[in-house]
């Protein structure tokens, strides 16, 4: 269980010590919107298996405390996501308007980026086969922003 001080990645994997979904992925493969939950639910086997027969990672969100030095996106020298960064500087902005969010206050990305960051959450899907070329960049550990 995570407590309200702990800082939250909102790109974790289900199988994560005290993870959550705060949302799930709809739209296309081309264009994923995500739908944010009013209250972060926790990982349960019968959650998960509401994915089927895609992989959870597809089309749920979740949100597990910060793996800080156990995680390659994590920059331990300057105490920042690098994910993050490299998620505002490449990949488009797709709302304006922020979404009501349930871990914002706990998470990483919004401490570090702020608003920037929201703007751009609603197209990142944690397991995604047809990334964008931005989205393949923020993603990849040796690209630099």
């Amino acid at each position: 269980m995570t407590t309200k001080h702990e800082t939250l990645c909102p790109s974790a994997q289900p199988d994560w010590e005290g993870a959550k979904v705060f949302a799930v992925v709809g739209g296309t493969p081309d264009r994923p919107e995500t739908a944010y939950l009013d209250l972060a639910q926790p990982v349960t086997d019968e959650l998960l298996e509401l994915a089927a027969p895609v992989m959870p990672s597809e089309v749920f969100r979740f949100a597990a405390p910060c793996a800080k030095q156990g995680c390659h996106h994590f920059d331990d020298h300057r105490d920042a996501c690098r994910l993050v960064e490299k998620t505002v500087h490449y990949a488009p902005i797709v709302v304006h308007k922020l979404a009501p969010c349930s871990i914002r206050s706990s998470c990483r990305w919004w401490q570090q980026e702020g608003a920037a960051s929201c703007q751009r959450c609603p197209q990142v899907i944690t397991l995604n086969f047809t990334p964008t070329s931005a989205l393949r960049k923020a993603g990849d550990p040796t690209v630099t922003a």
